[in-house]
């Protein structure tokens, strides 16, 4: 484990050069526009070689739970937990983010903590930071549609419908399968399938703020379907003036 401190604090003085340099390049745009493309780009690079891990290198996460971790694993994990512990540090001092985004960041931290000091459970590792980070370029595209006042358009519209179906089907159906597969084998450790657990109800908690959200965003839409269908009718009853 002690050898890992070395890559860590190199994965964590990349990401911190990376914000520097955006800053620098497009310090107009702000800390938090800056912040979440560094967010966008980990996400990305998570996404994508988490998915190689579990389709391609292996071993099949739902079947070999807690196996020894892999090399491409630990590089994987530690490029991440730079990044989550950069994140950690912006969210504090700028004091962006609630108690919620909080915990699961240091969730995060703990269990890939745990995982590389454990060398074991890796591809679980993975398998969470893929599906955890999936829905991260939709979530930041969403951020960045209404920064640039584009959100209120169809474009909007379909990364918020995306989004909301992808964290369900990957947080919670997919994830729900992982943690069952995680605590029927006797292969992984009692800290692990604990760590599971708090990660699974995590999503509850996040799925329960989504379900206010799509409620509001439904009566937004209904509300703006009408508006439209009633404008549609006077325009094809060749009225004009107010509209009640």
């Amino acid at each position: 484990m002690a050898m890992l401190a070395v890559p860590v604090l190199l994965c964590l003085s990349g990401w911190v050069s990376l914000y520097v340099v955006l800053c620098n390049l497009s310090g107009s745009r702000g800390y938090e526009w800056n912040c979440r493309l560094v967010t966008l780009l980990h996400g990305i690079l998570a996404v994508c070689i988490t998915a190689y891990i579990g389709y391609v290198d292996g071993p099949w996460p739902f079947t070999y739970p807690g196996t020894k971790n892999t090399p491409l694993q630990i590089s994987a994990m530690v490029l991440s937990l730079g990044y989550f512990i950069f994140d950690m540090g912006w969210c504090v001092y700028f004091r962006t983010e609630g108690p919620v985004m909080l915990a699961h960041h240091t969730l995060s931290i703990l269990g890939i903590l745990l995982t590389l000091w454990l060398g074991e459970s890796g591809i679980e590792g993975c398998a969470v930071l893929f599906g955890s980070e999936i829905t991260n370029p939709l979530l930041q595209a969403r951020w960045f549609l209404r920064q640039t006042g584009r959100y209120e358009t169809l474009l909007g519209d379909v990364v918020d419908i995306l989004f909301v179906l992808l964290f369900v089907l990957m947080r919670i159906f997919v994830g729900g399968m992982m943690l069952y597969c995680e605590l029927i084998s006797p292969r992984p450790r009692f800290f692990i399938k604990c760590g599971g657990v708090a990660m699974y109800a995590m999503s509850w908690v996040f799925v329960v703020d989504i379900g206010r959200f799509a409620m509001r965003k439904s009566k937004s839409w209904h509300r703006r379907w009408r508006a439209q269908h009633r404008e549609e009718r006077v325009v094809v009853n060749g009225h004009e003036g107010k509209i009640d």
